[in-house]
C-alpha cells in the first residue's frame, strides 16, 4: 500500500534522490518504515509546469464530467479506507481506530460533496435596461496546498477538492512528518480519470513550501499549520498579490455551565483534548467550567480519562497513541514542566511513558489561571487545562482575551444561554452542546490570528474562483467628441 517514490507529478510517480533524505518514522516505536527525498529545483519545476500546463484543459472540461471523477475517486477512496487507515496511521501514529472513521472517510466526504457541486457553479444575468451584464466564476489557475501532520489524507482532499472543482490544478506539499497519505490521493485522483499534472505531489520542508508559494506560475495558496507560519506564508503570497486562504492554530474555549450534562461536557472535554493525542488544531483546550459543578466535573474527568487504553495504534484497541515525532513530544512535556513550575494543579497524567515510541500520558491541569503559560500557547498535544468560572459575562471576555479565535463551544441546557454565549466568542466555528464536529457541508476556518478565508462547504468555492463580469453593449457608443 505504501507509495513507490517520493513525488507524485504529471500523472505518474517521481523520483529524484539528489534531494535531502528524508526518513519516515512509526511514532509508537520509533523504526523507519520508508524514506523520501525532498524535492529538488527541478522536482519543483517539473510539478509547477505540469500543474500549468494541465489547468487549461482541466477547465475547458465540461462542469460535470470534473464532477464525475470527483466522484469515482470518492468511491475508491471508500472502497479502500481499510488500506488508507493503516498508512494513515503508520504515518501519524493516530490509532487506527480513529482513522477507520475519520480520514480517508472524510477526505472521501470532501470530493463526493465537491463533485456533486461542482455543475451548480454558475453566474447571473444582469438587466441594465437596453445593455445587460453577465458573470461567470472563473478558476483562478494553479493552487498551492501546504499541509499539516495531524491529517495528511483529509487535508490533502480538503485543499484539492475545491481547487479540482473550480478548474484549477494544485501543487500539494504535505508535511515533512507525514508525506505518505497524500501521494495516494493523488494516485486516486488519476485512476478516477483525472488528467495527468491536475494534483501533484511534492516533498519537503520550508524551503520547498517557499518556492512553491514565490513561484509566479502560483495563482493561489492555502496552508494549514501554525499561527506563526502562516503569518509568514500569508505576507509572502501578499507580496505577489496572490490568493491565499490561512486555516492557522487556536487556543480555544470550552465554556461548561453548571446546567450541563456533566457526562456529554466530559465527553466533550475528552474529545477537544485528547483526540488524535491532541493534535488538533480547532480543539479546546482552555476547559471553563462553573464552580458548582468544578469538582464533579473534575472527578468524572479523571476517572474517565483513566481509562485511555494507549499502547500500539495497529490496534484497533488502543484509543490513545503517540505523539506524531520526538520533537512534538519534547514540546509538549516542556509545557508540561511550565505548567507544574507556574502553580497548575497536576491532576492526571503528564509523564512521558517508559517505552519506545513518542507517547506521553493524556494530561489534565486544575486551577489553571488565564495567565499561566499552558493557558495562553497553543500546545498541540494532550495537555487540558481547567479554568473555574462564576458569571457568563466574565466568561466570555476570558474566553474573548486571546490573539486567536479558531473555535469554541458552550455546554449548557439553556439553549438560549447556548446562542447567546457563542454569538459573542470571537471564533470561527463554534458549538453548542458538541465538539469538534466539521462535516464538509459546513465551513470551516478562523477569525483574528487563527486565519483567514473558509474551507469546505459552498464558502470554499469563493477562495478557488473568481468572478469575471462582462458588459454586453447593444446600443451605438457615443462620445463627446
Amino acid at each position: 500500500m505504501q507509495p513507490t517514490a517520493s513525488h507524485f507529478v504529471n500523472g505518474a510517480y517521481l523520483e529524484d534522490t539528489d534531494g535531502a533524505r528524508m526518513p519516515v518514522i512509526f511514532p509508537a516505536t520509533g523504526e523507519e518504515i520508508a524514506v523520501v527525498h525532498e524535492a529538488t529545483p527541478a522536482v519543483v519545476e517539473a510539478a509547477l509546469k505540469a500543474a500549468f500546463e494541465a489547468q487549461k484543459e482541466w477547465a475547458a472540461w465540461m462542469p460535470v464530467e470534473r464532477g464525475r471523477v470527483l466522484r469515482r475517486a470518492a468511491d475508491i477512496m471508500r472502497e479502500r479506507n481499510r488500506e488508507l487507515s493503516e498508512l494513515e496511521t503508520l504515518d501519524t501514529g493516530k490509532p487506527v481506530q480513529e482513522t477507520l472513521v475519520a480520514d480517508a472517510t472524510s477526505a472521501a466526504d470532501a470530493l463526493e460533496y465537491f463533485g456533486g457541486l461542482v455543475a451548480t457553479l454558475t453566474g447571473e444575468h444582469v438587466p441594465l435596461g437596453g445593455d445587460w451584464a453577465y458573470t461567470m466564476r472563473v478558476p483562478l489557475g494553479v493552487c498551492v496546498g501546504i499541509g499539516a501532520w495531524n491529517y495528511p489524507t483529509q487535508i490533502a482532499a480538503w485543499k484539492g477538492a475545491p481547487a479540482l472543482t473550480c478548474g484549477n490544478a494544485m501543487v500539494f506539499k504535505p508535511s515533512e512528518q507525514t508525506p505518505l497519505c497524500a501521494l495516494k490521493v493523488a494516485e486516486i485522483l488519476v485512476e478516477a480519470g483525472a488528467p495527468a499534472g491536475i494534483y501533484n505531489v511534492v516533498q519537503g520542508a520550508g524551503a520547498v513550501g517557499k518556492a512553491l508559494v514565490e513561484d509566479a506560475r502560483t495563482a493561489k495558496v492555502s496552508l494549514t499549520g501554525s499561527a506563526a507560519t502562516g503569518k509568514k506564508v500569508y505576507a509572502s503570497a501578499a507580496a505577489q498579490m496572490k490568493h491565499a486562504t490561512m486555516e492557522l492554530g487556536g487556543k480555544s474555549p470550552l465554556i461548561i455551565f453548571d446546567d450541563a450534562d456533566v457526562e456529554s461536557a466530559v465527553s466533550a472535554a475528552i474529545n477537544a483534548n485528547f483526540y488524535a493525542s491532541g493534535q488538533v488544531c480547532s480543539n479546546g483546550t482552555r476547559v471553563f467550567v462553573q464552580r458548582g459543578i468544578k469538582e464533579a466535573f473534575l472527578a468524572r474527568l479523571v476517572e474517565r480519562t483513566a481509562q485511555a487504553v494507549i499502547g500500539d495504534p495497529r490496534d484497533e484497541a488502543t484509543n490513545f497513541g503517540p505523539m506524531v515525532s520526538e520533537d512534538q513530544l519534547s514540546i509538549v512535556c516542556s509545557y508540561v514542566e511550565k505548567g507544574v513550575s507556574e502553580g497548575a494543579r497536576l491532576v492526571h497524567g503528564g509523564k512521558r511513558l517508559d517505552q519506545p515510541g513518542c507517547f506521553i500520558e493524556p494530561t489534565i491541569f486544575a486551577d489553571v489561571t488565564d495567565d499561566m503559560t499552558i493557558a495562553r500557547e497553543e500546545i498541540f498535544g494532550p495537555v487540558m487545562s481547567v479554568l473555574e468560572f462564576e458569571t457568563e459575562e466574565e466568561v466570555i471576555e476570558r474566553a474573548n482575551a486571546t490573539d486567536l479565535g479558531l473555535s469554541g463551544a458552550v455546554f449548557t441546557a439553556d439553549l438560549t444561554r447556548g446562542h447567546r454565549v457563542v454569538h459573542a466568542i470571537d471564533a470561527g466555528s463554534v458549538w453548542i452542546n458538541q465538539y469538534n464536529l466539521t462535516p464538509v457541508e459546513v465551513p470551516f476556518g478562523g477569525m483574528k490570528g487563527s486565519g483567514v478565508g473558509r474551507e469546505n462547504s459552498k464558502a470554499a468555492i469563493e477562495h478557488y474562483s473568481q468572478l469575471k463580469t462582462v458588459y454586453v453593449g447593444m446600443s451605438p457608443v457615443e462620445a463627446a467628441f
